[in-house]
């Protein structure tokens, strides 16, 4: 089942894990950026081990290893997957955690985790000599161009790069699903598909647009999901992970979760209270918050940015060549210098249509046309941060006075751990 409404929460690799770990927002959870939790809760991993699941990862370890004291039975990280670039190591590994499965006759929660396509994308004329070989490498001119950014010679290669990288996901991923098969294990599998965020491009991983959150969502549950099936309907997201995975397998579902199971849209059954989609940024890599909050529905996006003062310059890991050539052609052309003005320094409030503008490049928040509409989807977001304790409540009614805004973005929540180094693993010892 393929599901045209999909989002991660969060368009960040680890606080995107820790929504899934949880099944609670960052900031319900108190994991909102590269953090661990600063307090014991249930988890997906904790619950399945707790009774008596073998629970295994591998790629990403320390990113999806919400609770610091938490240790897996089985992992494999960065270093053993050749950079968790290699479908074949995968498949390797894949088959050696099942067959202990196998061996010690229990069931399993397995999270994999593909490095691919995280940057560095592969291009092939600098490719590392222990990263695989995409089975399809592909062009410039194979690529299209979104909408947000400028179609440009550089940003046309490194799109192809892009490409490149997710093709060795999908090689990766058919690796992974040949090791179940072969393992017997796969007609009593649930398999889950989803990123943890959008491409790393500017305007899209690391910020609250469409192309920030929405994402593949595939799932495929023999004698539950009926093959070839698609949702067009329900808004899904990360959130719903925790309680899905508890129906499924008969475990409770912890009380307080923020997210809903996901198993009656599986079996094709409508759900209500569906037809919108919370995301978030609190912390991105380095600096200070750079609160974002945002709502969605399958035709607008309204869109706060607490910390755009006209003054703060955002900037995150994922602009390489591509912001880079935007920055040089914008001196000569006022369009592209304006996106490349409105990726460094936002405003407090965007709205935009998604139907006709799906990469969010006319913002509509002055439009006397949506002035009704956007006071409908501010009250909605308000009263999702009230329900969910928001930190970011505060500062979201003082949007219209600068002044006050400043003082709440500078009294944000601090993180309360850094978190561990990426390419740690914690498991316990084979029996």
């Amino acid at each position: 089942m393929s599901f045209h409404h999909a989002h991660v929460n969060v368009a960040i690799c680890a606080p995107s894990r820790s929504i899934i770990a949880t099944g609670l927002y960052g900031h319900h959870s108190g994991c909102f950026g590269f953090n661990k939790l600063p307090k014991k809760i249930p988890t997906v991993f904790g619950t399945f081990q707790e009774n008596g699941y073998l629970t295994g990862v591998l790629g990403k370890v320390s990113h999806s290893t919400t609770d610091p004291d938490f240790e897996w039975d089985f992992a494999q990280d960065y270093a053993e997957l050749n950079a968790g670039r290699s479908p074949q190591k995968y498949y390797e590994y894949t088959s050696e955690f099942l067959s202990r499965c196998r061996k010690e006759n229990k069931p399993f929660y397995f999270m994999v985790n593909s490095h691919d396509p995280h940057r560095p994308f592969h291009n092939p004329a600098k490719a590392n000599k222990l990263w695989s070989t995409p089975s399809k490498i592909y062009s410039p001119q194979d690529v299209i161009v979104p909408s947000y950014l400028s179609d440009l010679p550089e940003v046309r290669e490194e799109l192809s790069y892009y490409y490149n990288s997710v093709r060795r996901l999908d090689d990766t991923v058919g690796k992974v699903l040949q090791a179940l098969d072969q393992s017997g294990f796969a007609n009593q599998t649930l398999v889950v598909f989803i990123t943890d965020n959008g491409s790393a491009f500017p305007f899209a991983k690391a910020n609250t647009y469409l192309a920030s959150t929405k994402t593949a969502l595939l799932a495929r549950g023999p004698g539950v999901i009926k093959p070839n099936s698609v949702d067009r309907e329900h808004f899904v997201a990360n959130i719903d992970f925790f309680p899905t995975f508890m129906e499924a397998t008969g475990l409770p579902i912890p009380a307080g979760l923020d997210g809903r199971s996901l198993m009656a849209l599986f079996r094709g059954e409508k759900q209500s209270g569906r037809e919108f989609v919370f995301t978030q940024i609190d912390y991105t890599i380095g600096g200070p918050a750079k609160p974002m909050r945002c709502i969605q529905n399958k035709e607008y996006g309204y869109i706060f940015n607490a910390f755009s003062d006209g003054q703060f310059a955002y900037k995150n890991n994922n602009e390489g060549r591509s912001f880079k050539a935007m920055q040089a052609k914008g001196k000569s052309d006022p369009k592209i210098q304006a996106r490349v003005d409105m990726f460094r320094h936002r405003v407090v409030q965007e709205f935009y249509d998604l139907q006709n503008d799906p990469g969010c490049t006319q913002n509509l928040i002055d439009s006397p046309d949506h002035t009704q509409r956007i006071a409908e989807f501010q009250k909605r977001l308000r009263n999702w941060m009230i329900s969910t304790d928001d930190h970011s409540l505060p500062a979201f009614d003082a949007r219209n006075n600068p002044r006050k805004l400043a003082l709440e973005v500078a009294n944000y929540p601090k993180l309360a751990n850094r978190g561990q180094p990426e390419r740690s693993v914690r498991q316990k010892a084979s029996k």
